[in-house]
This record gives structure tokens, sequence and C-alpha cells, in this order.
């Protein structure tokens, strides 16, 4: 055997222990099959030479993959499948599935209500954690809509409205629907290719939201545009509320330990902390009342909190620093102050409120706070999360600002040094930095996010880019 065929070879038997899942459906008996079976089969259909690059395992190993809508009872289990005892109407379901993988020219098949032993913590952590790679490494998955005859029945299908249905649309690269009476809801072989009927490929981007390009394309996987993905799962639902945070594992490209009964909380704080190790900003960009955390208020409680968050057109590839401490989320910031005007809104509730900026006086920022007679005792600022460091004509380190930036608006209030605050105090070297007259001796609290607001877009008149002073660079823990 030569060094490039065993190298082949290797890579397929890594890939098929890894990358596919751990057991299938034989579509030629309907029994189950492991992955050492799966290598067997495959493995002599492996190329010696590999002389113009194109060979992928993913081509030899090819099986079918369902996505459905679960019945509230009734589906096949695991081991009614393994005792060939399984009946009703969700084996009648599989058996269609099956049928119709046959006519795919595949010679497996997966389910999620079967082909999973829940009954091992071990392997149903493994499945949960590895369920996008699958579906996107699947020749053909398969979407049975229930509640469907036509492609406009797909409006109000629940097939739509499921958590874990999301990764199911985005991760494969071919897919094929089918109606609730198992007839195909197209003439094209792939219903996600560009060339495929555009009726369907509307009605899904009207039945989720998803701009039909992230569709049809290959969608990327990864911690980034976390605002905007966040929304596409906005409006699911899940039977188990940790589900929330698990089914988005494999859209973000992140990993969890899978803890049924921590609460759907708890699995989606752990969520939104892996994610920010990208440094992602975007992950910042959501309104509303923070998640229940035990040291931050710059936590979302779900995916809901993005609805009303701001369309933010800001250059990518930024990145910005985020690190969870028993102080809170870490993050350096660039502060620029703002000036509280005299003629601020009063009463009770909620208010839009415009602030001026003191560095800049012809940007005006409206942040909404709560009414209060103490507005006055109150420092405010934009923490700006968009930015570099880079060296000056004069090799000194300075921040460089982008023309079309964004801010996490930020108040903090004076400390009586005479209290038993434990709070650690730092002063304000700004002149004019607040309302009213201004000691600059005076001691200050930590930075506050203002709650229930998200990040605030600001246009500097100076585009594209500007250099301000390293000074105004602060580490925030919120």
């Amino acid at each position: 055997m030569s060094d490039v065929a065993g190298r082949l070879l290797e890579e397929f038997d890594q890939y098929v222990m890894n990358h596919i899942p751990i057991r299938f459906i034989r579509l030629s008996d309907m029994s189950f099959v492991g992955r050492d079976d799966i290598r067997k089969h495959f493995r002599s259909f492996v190329p010696q030479t590999n002389l113009f690059g194109i060979y992928k395992p993913s081509r030899v190993v090819r099986y079918a993959i369902l996505s459905h809508r679960w019945l509230d009872s009734g589906e096949p289990t695991y081991e009614e499948m393994k005792t060939r005892k399984a009946t009703g109407p969700g084996y009648e379901k599989l058996k269609n599935f099956c049928e119709q993988a046959r006519k795919q020219n595949v010679e497996f098949a997966w389910s999620d209500t079967c082909c999973i032993d829940k009954g091992s913590s071990t392997e149903l952590d493994e499945s949960i954690r590895s369920m996008f790679r699958w579906y996107r490494n699947s020749a053909i998955c398969i979407v049975h809509l229930a509640k469907s005859t036509t492609i406009e029945d797909i409006l109000r299908d629940e097939w739509t409205e499921r958590g874990w249905t999301l990764q199911e649309l985005l991760a494969p690269f071919h897919i094929k629907f089918f109606n609730k009476h198992w007839m195909p809801m197209t003439n094209d072989s792939n219903d996600k290719q560009k060339e495929a009927t555009t009726e369907i490929l509307q009605t899904l981007e009207k039945a989720t939201g998803i701009p039909h390009n992230e569709i049809y394309w290959q969608f990327n996987p990864g911690p980034f545009k976390v605002d905007e993905r966040m929304v596409w799962a906005a409006r699911r639902k899940t039977t188990r509320v940790e589900d929330v945070a698990y089914s988005l594992m494999g859209i973000f490209d992140v990993s969890l330990q899978i803890a049924y009964g921590e609460g759907g909380d708890r699995a989606f704080c752990r969520l939104i902390e892996a994610i920010m190790q990208a440094g992602d900003p975007s992950v910042l960009n959501w309104k509303g009342i923070a998640a229940k955390h035990h040291t931050s208020d710059a936590i979302p409680r779900s995916p809901r909190s993005f609805l009303d968050r701001r369309e933010l057109k800001l250059a990518s590839g930024g990145r910005l620093e985020m690190t969870m401490t028993g102080l809170g989320l870490r993050m350096p910031l660039v502060i620029l102050p703002l000036n509280l005007p005299s003629a601020k809104a009063t009463g009770k509730g909620r208010a839009c409120i415009t602030f001026d900026c003191l560095l800049y006086p012809n940007i005006k920022i409206d942040i909404n706070v709560d009414n209060s007679s103490d507005h006055g005792q109150y420092r405010y600022a934009l923490g700006i999360i968009n930015y570099s460091l880079v060296k000056d004509g004069s090799l000194r380190e300075v921040v460089e600002m982008q023309g079309k930036s964004a801010g996490i608006p930020l108040k903090c209030r004076p400390i009586d040094l005479f209290s038993s605050s434990t709070s650690a105090p730092r002063t304000t070297g700004v002149v004019g930095f607040g309302f009213g007259f201004e000691n600059l001796d005076q001691k200050f609290g930590p930075w506050k996010k203002i709650l229930d607001e998200g990040l605030i877009e600001v246009n500097f008149p100076i585009t594209p880019r500007f250099y301000i002073g390293r000074k105004y660079l602060e580490i925030v823990y919120l």
C-alpha cells in the first residue's frame, strides 16, 4: 500500500469514527448497524490515489437523515427498533422516510427518534453536541412536513417553529421537502440549491425569517453575526427548556456539556459565555431584562432578547476581548463622556433623553432611561466596542476609531467615602463629565450598563477612521 493510499484510509477511518452518527438503520433489512459496520462497508470505496484532490470521505459515506416534527406520542424508540417491536404512527412515518431514502440511492438512514440510545448519558451527550455535523455530512436530508399539503402551507407548519429544526434547515447541503402525504413538494432534486424552485425558497424565508441566500448557500456556522442569528431562533419552541441553548451550539460552533435539569436560563447563559470567547461584539446587541447571572448584567435572557435590537451596520472583523470574571464581564471599552442636558425629561416610567457627546458636541445620542429626580448625580458615557490600538507617527499607542461605531450606554454614581460601600472607587479626569459642576476629586463607583438598553450606533463626522488618546480606553466590568 502506498503512503497516499494509507493516508486516505486513515482519513476515512477518522471521519467514520468521529463525524457521522453512532448508529444507522440499514435500509435493506431495517436493522441497526454501528460505525464499525459502516467502516467495513465503505472501506473498499476509498480510492488509492487523490490526483485531482477531489476525494472527500463524505462522498463515500452516504446516508439519509430525517428532519420532522415529533409526534406527541408514538415515536419508535431505540429499544423497540432493536427488538423489532416498533408499531404505530411514528413507525409508519419512519418506514415512509426509509422508502424515500432508498429512492435517493443510499443504503443507510438516521432518525433522531430511534437511532440514539437515550438511556446512555454518554451517547446522548455526544449526539446532541454532534447533531449539526451529522446533518451537514448527510447525503440528503429528508424533511417531512406533517401539516402541509402545498408550499403555501409551510407558512403555518409547526416544523418552522421548533428549536431543533433550525439547524436541520441550515446544516445540510442537500435537502428535500415532502408534504403530509409523503409527496415531494417540488420537482427539484435539491430544494436548497440556488436554482431550486423560487417559490419554496421565498416561502421558507417568509416562514423562518432567514434570508433565502443563507438557506441555499453553504451556511457557515460560527460565533459571529450573533444578533442576526439569534433572531432566527427567537420565536421557536422546544419541549425541554435547556434545548433552547443546546439546539444552537452547532449554529454558533461552540460546545457545551449537556446537563438536563440545569434550567433554561443557566443553559443559555453558558451558551452566551461560550460565544463571547470569540470576541464578536454582535453578541452584545440585545435589549431588555438581563439574565439572572451570578456576576454580570450583560447576558441576555434568551434569543427573544435580540428581537428589539437596533440594526447596526458595522465593519466586520474587529474582536472585542470579553472575559467573564467574579466582578462581571470584563471588557476594554473606549469611554466617551456624555452630558445630561438640564432640560431633561421628567415624570415616571422610561423616557428617551438626548445626551450631548462632550468630545464631539455635534453628536447627539438618544438613550432610554428611567425618569427620576436623581439623574444629576449620575455620570453617563458610551462605551465604544469597535476600535483598534495602533501606533501613531511618534510610535505612541493610540485608539483608532471608526467613523461608524457602536457603544454600550453606561452610567455610574458618586461614592460616599464615609459609607460602608465595598465598590472600588475611581476618579474621572474629564472636565465637564456629566451634569452640573464637576469635582475632579470626586470618587465614583464602577460603570454599570443602563438597564433595558442595547447597543447604540454613533456616526462620527470624521470618516472613515480617526484617532483619540489611549486615556479614554478603560477596563469595565458589566
